[in-house]
Protein backbone atom coordinates (compact mmCIF):
# COMPACT_ATOMS: atom_id res chain seq x y z
CA UNK A 1 0.00 0.00 0.00
CA UNK A 2 1.53 3.29 -1.10
CA UNK A 3 1.32 6.61 0.60
CA UNK A 4 -0.67 9.63 -0.62
CA UNK A 5 2.31 11.10 -2.46
CA UNK A 6 2.79 7.92 -4.52
CA UNK A 7 -0.74 7.03 -5.55
CA UNK A 8 -3.16 9.60 -4.21
CA UNK A 9 -4.38 13.01 -5.03
CA UNK A 10 -1.13 14.44 -6.45
CA UNK A 11 -0.97 11.65 -9.04
CA UNK A 12 -4.62 12.26 -9.89
CA UNK A 13 -4.05 15.99 -10.29
CA UNK A 14 -1.15 15.21 -12.64
CA UNK A 15 -3.33 12.88 -14.73
CA UNK A 16 -6.08 15.53 -14.92
CA UNK A 17 -3.60 18.18 -16.04
CA UNK A 18 -3.34 16.31 -19.36
CA UNK A 19 -6.97 17.08 -20.22
CA UNK A 20 -7.85 19.66 -22.85
CA UNK A 21 -11.25 20.70 -24.18
CA UNK A 22 -10.71 23.75 -26.39
CA UNK A 23 -14.36 23.89 -27.52
CA UNK A 24 -15.75 23.88 -23.99
CA UNK A 25 -13.50 25.44 -21.38
CA UNK A 26 -16.15 24.82 -18.66
CA UNK A 27 -15.69 21.06 -19.14
CA UNK A 28 -11.91 21.45 -18.79
CA UNK A 29 -12.13 23.87 -15.86
CA UNK A 30 -14.52 21.60 -13.92
CA UNK A 31 -12.27 18.56 -14.25
CA UNK A 32 -9.09 20.40 -13.29
CA UNK A 33 -10.44 22.71 -10.59
CA UNK A 34 -13.64 21.23 -9.10
CA UNK A 35 -14.06 17.50 -9.71
CA UNK A 36 -11.88 16.34 -6.81
CA UNK A 37 -13.50 18.72 -4.30
CA UNK A 38 -17.03 17.85 -5.45
CA UNK A 39 -16.21 14.17 -4.97
CA UNK A 40 -14.73 14.78 -1.50
CA UNK A 41 -17.93 16.62 -0.52
CA UNK A 42 -20.12 13.82 -1.96
CA UNK A 43 -21.77 16.32 -4.33
CA UNK A 44 -20.91 14.25 -7.39
CA UNK A 45 -18.64 11.48 -8.63
CA UNK A 46 -16.35 11.88 -11.63
CA UNK A 47 -15.46 8.80 -13.66
CA UNK A 48 -12.30 8.88 -15.73
CA UNK A 49 -12.09 6.99 -19.01
CA UNK A 50 -8.51 5.93 -19.69
CA UNK A 51 -6.85 3.91 -22.45
CA UNK A 52 -6.06 0.34 -21.47
CA UNK A 53 -2.68 0.43 -23.18
CA UNK A 54 -0.99 3.42 -21.60
CA UNK A 55 -3.43 4.90 -19.07
CA UNK A 56 -3.92 8.11 -21.05
CA UNK A 57 -7.01 10.11 -20.14
CA UNK A 58 -9.50 9.85 -23.02
CA UNK A 59 -12.46 11.54 -21.37
CA UNK A 60 -14.63 11.72 -18.30
CA UNK A 61 -18.16 12.05 -17.04
CA UNK A 62 -19.56 13.32 -13.76
CA UNK A 63 -22.76 12.06 -12.17
CA UNK A 64 -24.82 13.48 -9.32
CA UNK A 65 -28.20 12.91 -7.72
CA UNK A 66 -30.31 16.05 -7.79
CA UNK A 67 -33.90 17.14 -7.24
CA UNK A 68 -35.64 17.83 -10.53
CA UNK A 69 -38.82 19.75 -11.19
CA UNK A 70 -40.51 19.33 -14.55
CA UNK A 71 -43.25 21.77 -15.47
CA UNK A 72 -46.21 20.00 -17.05
CA UNK A 73 -46.58 22.67 -19.71
CA UNK A 74 -43.09 21.95 -21.06
CA UNK A 75 -43.49 18.24 -21.86
CA UNK A 76 -45.58 16.20 -24.27
CA UNK A 77 -48.62 14.22 -23.20
CA UNK A 78 -46.61 11.03 -23.72
CA UNK A 79 -43.92 12.27 -21.34
CA UNK A 80 -46.60 13.34 -18.83
CA UNK A 81 -48.02 9.79 -18.83
CA UNK A 82 -44.53 8.38 -18.28
CA UNK A 83 -43.83 10.82 -15.44
CA UNK A 84 -47.15 9.93 -13.81
CA UNK A 85 -45.86 6.36 -13.42
CA UNK A 86 -43.16 7.60 -11.06
CA UNK A 87 -44.45 10.92 -9.68
CA UNK A 88 -47.76 12.55 -8.96
CA UNK A 89 -48.58 15.82 -10.61
CA UNK A 90 -48.79 18.76 -8.21
CA UNK A 91 -51.91 20.26 -9.73
CA UNK A 92 -51.46 23.62 -7.98
CA UNK A 93 -48.10 24.24 -9.64
CA UNK A 94 -48.49 21.87 -12.64
CA UNK A 95 -45.14 20.27 -11.77
CA UNK A 96 -43.60 16.86 -11.20
CA UNK A 97 -40.79 16.85 -8.61
CA UNK A 98 -38.46 13.90 -8.17
CA UNK A 99 -34.90 12.81 -7.52
CA UNK A 100 -33.01 12.34 -10.75
CA UNK A 101 -29.58 11.36 -11.97
CA UNK A 102 -27.73 14.31 -13.45
CA UNK A 103 -25.04 13.86 -16.05
CA UNK A 104 -23.30 16.97 -14.79
CA UNK A 105 -20.29 16.84 -17.12
CA UNK A 106 -19.30 14.86 -20.18
CA UNK A 107 -16.03 15.60 -21.91
CA UNK A 108 -13.52 14.17 -24.36
CA UNK A 109 -9.80 14.87 -24.10
CA UNK A 110 -8.51 16.67 -27.18
CA UNK A 111 -4.90 17.00 -25.98
CA UNK A 112 -3.04 14.34 -27.96
CA UNK A 113 -5.28 12.83 -30.62
CA UNK A 114 -7.77 15.61 -31.12
CA UNK A 115 -10.46 13.64 -29.27
CA UNK A 116 -10.57 10.84 -31.84
CA UNK A 117 -9.81 7.94 -29.48
CA UNK A 118 -13.32 7.95 -28.06
CA UNK A 119 -16.49 9.29 -29.62
CA UNK A 120 -19.18 11.16 -27.74
CA UNK A 121 -21.69 8.32 -28.11
CA UNK A 122 -19.24 5.91 -26.42
CA UNK A 123 -18.66 8.33 -23.56
CA UNK A 124 -22.40 8.89 -23.11
CA UNK A 125 -22.99 5.12 -23.17
CA UNK A 126 -20.42 4.64 -20.40
CA UNK A 127 -22.26 7.26 -18.32
CA UNK A 128 -25.62 5.66 -19.11
CA UNK A 129 -24.31 2.19 -18.18
CA UNK A 130 -23.08 3.54 -14.83
CA UNK A 131 -26.48 5.16 -14.18
CA UNK A 132 -28.20 1.84 -14.98
CA UNK A 133 -25.91 0.11 -12.49
CA UNK A 134 -26.69 2.70 -9.80
CA UNK A 135 -30.41 2.55 -10.60
CA UNK A 136 -30.40 -1.21 -10.18
CA UNK A 137 -28.91 -0.80 -6.69
CA UNK A 138 -30.92 2.19 -5.51
CA UNK A 139 -33.91 2.87 -7.73
CA UNK A 140 -34.88 5.96 -9.64
CA UNK A 141 -36.15 6.45 -13.16
CA UNK A 142 -35.08 9.83 -14.54
CA UNK A 143 -31.78 11.11 -15.92
CA UNK A 144 -31.25 14.67 -17.05
CA UNK A 145 -28.54 16.96 -18.31
CA UNK A 146 -28.08 20.54 -19.36
CA UNK A 147 -26.45 21.58 -22.61
CA UNK A 148 -25.47 24.70 -24.47
CA UNK A 149 -28.01 25.81 -27.04
CA UNK A 150 -26.03 24.52 -30.03
CA UNK A 151 -27.91 22.49 -32.63
CA UNK A 152 -25.12 19.93 -33.18
CA UNK A 153 -24.95 19.20 -29.45
CA UNK A 154 -28.75 19.10 -28.99
CA UNK A 155 -29.07 16.81 -32.02
CA UNK A 156 -26.48 14.46 -30.46
CA UNK A 157 -28.56 14.20 -27.27
CA UNK A 158 -31.84 13.76 -29.19
CA UNK A 159 -30.30 10.88 -31.19
CA UNK A 160 -29.36 9.37 -27.81
CA UNK A 161 -33.02 9.52 -26.64
CA UNK A 162 -32.94 12.66 -24.51
CA UNK A 163 -35.91 15.04 -24.82
CA UNK A 164 -35.87 18.76 -24.10
CA UNK A 165 -38.13 19.73 -21.24
CA UNK A 166 -37.08 23.23 -20.22
CA UNK A 167 -34.36 25.84 -20.10
CA UNK A 168 -32.37 27.32 -17.23
CA UNK A 169 -30.52 30.59 -16.91
CA UNK A 170 -27.02 30.15 -15.49
CA UNK A 171 -25.85 32.17 -12.52
CA UNK A 172 -22.14 32.85 -12.43
CA UNK A 173 -19.75 35.21 -10.68
CA UNK A 174 -17.17 34.98 -13.44
CA UNK A 175 -19.05 34.75 -16.75
CA UNK A 176 -22.13 36.39 -18.14
CA UNK A 177 -25.24 34.33 -17.53
CA UNK A 178 -26.59 32.33 -20.45
CA UNK A 179 -29.35 29.87 -21.17
CA UNK A 180 -28.88 26.11 -20.92
CA UNK A 181 -31.24 23.60 -22.51
CA UNK A 182 -32.49 20.93 -20.10
CA UNK A 183 -33.03 17.43 -21.46
CA UNK A 184 -34.27 14.26 -19.81
CA UNK A 185 -34.39 10.54 -20.46
CA UNK A 186 -36.27 7.89 -18.55
CA UNK A 187 -34.58 4.63 -17.57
Amino acid sequence: MGNDEEAGEPALVELLSDFSSPKNKDVERFLKKSAIEFTKKNQSVTYLVVSAEDVRLLGYFTLALKPLTVRGETVSNTMKRKLLRIRELDEKTDTYTMSAYLIAQLGKNFLESGGTEIIGAELLKLAWDKINEIQYLGGGMVTFLEAENEEKLLSFYRVNRFSQFDTRQTISDTDESHELIQLLRLL
